[in-house]
């Protein structure tokens, strides 16, 4: 008689995700690309137009599984977006649990970022730009200014009134001053530049960039999306999650002829990083199943310990 599966619901995994176990998870997911396995990105969509889901599958160690993702843009009493993540019992293949994480999706999201300042930013960077004003970019800022002497953030939105309701939140959320701003000064004035939209064109010129500069594209995650000019690579040392990926539905698929480093590389100490301040350094995350199961593992095991919700 096996065990039956563990199902973790969307509010239950939204009370036990933090910042610091999304870290801890990322780490572990991005460091496990050495020897873990994952595999082509499937996407699909139902028979209601606009509608997107993705899989993404893997393995490492004695984590196995899926997440899905999924955006259905008519939602009106439900979320747009949502996150499952299906983790097998590695020996038999069986049902494990089922993690809802949606909430905890955006944490996810936000902790790669948070490795890749961490890893490739200048340690004095103090201006962080944002360009996005949805619910994903003020994640980014948040974690962001966690791990750099962040003092002040700037915003740029496609509309002015919403980068000025955006950068009010970023201070309520933070306690940094914010201000909202044009594309060209806030690009040019950025230490740290976090892209978190969903362009399909690129967001800014590449000649703004100034020596320096650290560029965390976060919004990239399938054929046809773009948030840089490829100004940018010319100039600029490319990383990433996982390269495959990357030059397929990532940022990179338009400079086909990059060759990103993994961040996991970087971090392992098996590839190098920065190596000049003057140095405009790239991360582009599409996101890998690796980090979702790493995630799920870091909920289930908070769960059960003491204080837990079980």
């Amino acid at each position: 008689m096996t065990d039956s599966p563990v199902f973790v619901s969307e509010s239950e995994s939204a009370a036990l995700v933090d910042d610091d176990l999304a870290l801890a998870a990322a780490r572990e997911a991005f460091l496990a690309t050495a020897h873990g396995s994952t595999f082509p990105v499937v996407i699909g969509s139902s028979s209601t137009p606009g509608t997107r889901f993705t899989l993404k599958s893997g393995s490492a160690g004695d984590l196995v599984g899926v997440k899905i993702g999924s955006f259905w843009p008519d939602n009106t009493d439900l979320p747009r977006h949502s996150s499952t993540i299906v983790l097998l019992d590695p020996a038999t293949g069986r049902l494990k649990a089922v993690v809802e994480a949606a909430a905890a999706n955006a944490y996810r999201t936000a902790a790669a970022d948070t490795l890749a300042v961490r890893t490739l930013a200048r340690d004095d960077s103090r201006t962080l730009t944002v360009i996005g004003t949805g619910h994903q970019a003020l994640h980014e800022a948040r974690a962001v200014s966690r791990v750099r002497p962040i003092d002040r953030v700037l915003v740029v939105g496609r509309r002015a009134d919403a980068a000025r309701r955006f950068a009010a939140d970023v201070t309520a959320a933070t306690g940094l001053p914010a201000e909202a701003v044009d594309t060209r000064t806030g690009v040019a004035e950025a230490d740290v530049l976090v892209t978190a939209t969903t362009a399909r064109e690129p967001l800014f010129d590449a000649s703004w960039v100034r020596p320096g500069t650290h560029i965390s594209a976060m919004g990239v995650d399938g054929p046809g999306k773009q948030e840089l000019p490829a100004g940018i690579y010319d100039r600029a040392k490319l990383f990433c999650d996982l390269p495959e990926q990357s030059t397929t539905i990532g940022e990179f698929q338009h400079a086909p002829s990059a060759a990103p480093v993994a961040l996991g590389a970087v971090l392992a100490g098996a590839a190098p990083g920065r190596t000049s301040p003057e140095d405009v350094t790239v991360f582009d995350s599409s996101g890998f199943a690796l980090q979702d199961l790493t995630l799920a593992a870091a909920l289930l095991h908070r769960r059960t310990a003491p204080g837990g919700t079980e």
